[in-house]
């Protein structure tokens, strides 16, 4: 679901970012407001959760490969606006440091994955919980909340694939951009997250909302952290795992490179050219590309990225937490 550069046209990617920009701003407001310094780890590890889960590529028909995010899961542990804050960290490291989605398309991924899914997931997630006043209704809106969360941000990512070719192309009708009309596009990208992917998405945040609830509940009712080596350890466990995602070994669709697109089989006919965009546009070279290190096998390099990765976030918050005046201490001087 990650848009690679040159997918997008420069103008649809800076009307995308222009719309992400006021959902970043309230965001942060929003979470300025309701953060504790003892709340912000746990914004880090979610982050660091759904950045190594977005690791675990699931093959699914058609050649492909699709993967879990978290978005509902941080959702629901810290509310949509502070997951829309984690999910937007987890993408930046991911596009800055291993070419995992574009830097000029960081705006659509942003607004697809860090908005989209986490806020229609909760609001779904919501519904359910509100009318089914139990410890099930709550799963049932986590199960539902996250599936459809999913799919609708995998629609919203089609859409913006297929509008591309209507706008954009050169005399001879080719596409500059992704060539792929919206009759190609959303099947293509739906019906692997229908079937597939956001079941995935489902047994993550329900495992996962399930070991939360076991091993620190505070995280989901306070949004702080308690036993934090269960949750450490689980990240940890999950890292050494992650080389099963190098099993599927097809690209996601729409991810193809400049060097690929051409003899993508699509329709029964291989497209037979590499758009213009796509051939001289903008290139930014990473320091892990594609989770891999030089020298390195491909499952140490995938393992050893998960750690900076995972890492990284942590970190972050913990440093942006650091800043953040305890406020109940702050109240009583008051």
């Amino acid at each position: 679901m990650h848009i690679p550069d040159n997918y997008l046209s420069p103008s649809t990617c800076a009307v995308m970012a222009a719309a992400m920009a006021p959902v970043l701003a309230v965001s942060v407001r929003k979470a300025k407001a309701e953060m504790t310094k003892a709340k912000m780890p746990m914004l880090g590890i979610c982050a660091a959760f759904s950045f190594i889960v977005m690791m675990f590529n699931v093959p699914v028909p058609g050649g492909t490969t699709v993967h879990a995010i978290g978005g509902t899961l941080i959702a629901i542990l810290l509310g949509p606006f502070s997951a829309c804050i984690s999910l937007t960290i987890a993408l930046l490291i991911q596009a800055l440091l291993f070419g995992d989605g574009g830097i000029v398309a960081l705006g659509a991924n942003m607004f697809n994955i860090a908005f989209v899914l986490p806020f229609v997931g909760y609001f779904v997630y919501t519904c359910i919980k509100n009318r089914v006043a139990s410890e099930r209704g709550e799963y049932i809106g986590a199960l539902v909340g996250s599936y459809v969360g999913i799919n609708v941000s995998a629609c919203i990512a089609a859409i913006e694939f297929g509008i591309q070719p209507l706008l954009f192309h050169n005399a001879a009708g080719q596409a500059l951009y992704c060539p792929y009309p919206l009759q190609v596009s959303i099947p293509a990208m739906l019906i692997p997250h229908l079937l597939v992917a956001g079941f995935v998405e489902a047994f993550f945040t329900v495992s996962m909302l399930t070991f939360i609830k076991k091993v620190s509940p505070g995280s989901l009712y306070e949004g702080e952290i308690q036993r934090s080596n269960a949750i450490y350890a689980l990240l940890a466990v999950l890292i050494c795992l992650v080389p099963l995602g190098l099993l599927a070994e097809a690209s996601a669709w729409g991810e193809w490179g400049a060097d690929a697109i051409g003899s993508v089989v699509s329709q029964g006919a291989a497209l037979g050219y590499v758009p213009e965009g796509m051939l001289h546009g903008f290139k930014w070279n990473t320091l892990m590309e594609d989770y891999a290190v030089a020298g390195l096998p491909a499952s140490f390099g995938y393992i050893l990225s998960a750690v900076c990765g995972a890492a990284i976030t942590v970190i972050l918050f913990r440093i942006a937490g650091s800043f953040i005046k305890d406020k109940k201490q702050h109240d009583a001087v008051v």
